[in-house]
């Protein structure tokens, strides 16, 4: 199965609307995973009008609107491998123990909120991803986003993919 992952979308705040390379990604993707921060239900329904299967959470920019259509917390297995989803999961400092306690069911964290992007693993076996911003790089070089592959319970393949400049 093709994953996609991403966050901090923030259009129309941060960018008018999604990257071309983004959206086409999103199409060729089995699943796509948003970690909140959508700012606009637009972006929500275009994004689960292109993906064949959405799993999201709302961020602590998205309105009642995104808060009343999504979850805080999000769960889903993907060909064997268990997701957690949330958008914010505190300091930089703690965060893999912290996150491991949290969510010990899953296999696989997938959080946002900081625009860095992040790839860890916890003591116990837990990854934790966060795919960054495909929007607002902040301090970043690139704006970015990831991509990856469940098959049989494993996780292969994580990829960040880097976004060419806006213009």
């Amino acid at each position: 199965m093709r994953l996609l992952l991403t966050t901090d979308t923030h259009v129309p705040k941060r960018a008018r609307e999604l990257p071309g390379e983004l959206l086409a990604a999103i199409e060729a993707a089995d699943v796509v995973f948003h970690a909140g921060d959508w700012v606009d239900e637009a972006t929500l329904d275009l994004l689960a009008a292109r993906s064949r299967r959405l799993v999201a959470v709302y961020g602590n920019n998205d309105g009642p609107g995104l808060r009343a259509r999504l979850p805080e917390v999000a769960a889903a297995e993907v060909a064997g491998v268990r997701f957690a989803v949330v958008h914010e999961t505190g300091a930089a400092q703690g965060r893999e123990e912290r996150c491991a306690r949290r969510f010990p069911e899953a296999g696989v964290l997938v959080f946002g909120h900081s625009h860095i992007p992040w790839d860890t693993m916890a003591p116990g076996g837990l990854r934790l991803l966060n795919p960054g911003s495909p929007t607002d790089r902040r301090r970043q070089p690139f704006c970015t986003y990831m991509t990856a592959t469940a098959l049989d319970g494993t996780l292969s393949e994580v990829a960040l993919h880097r976004l060419p400049p806006r213009t």
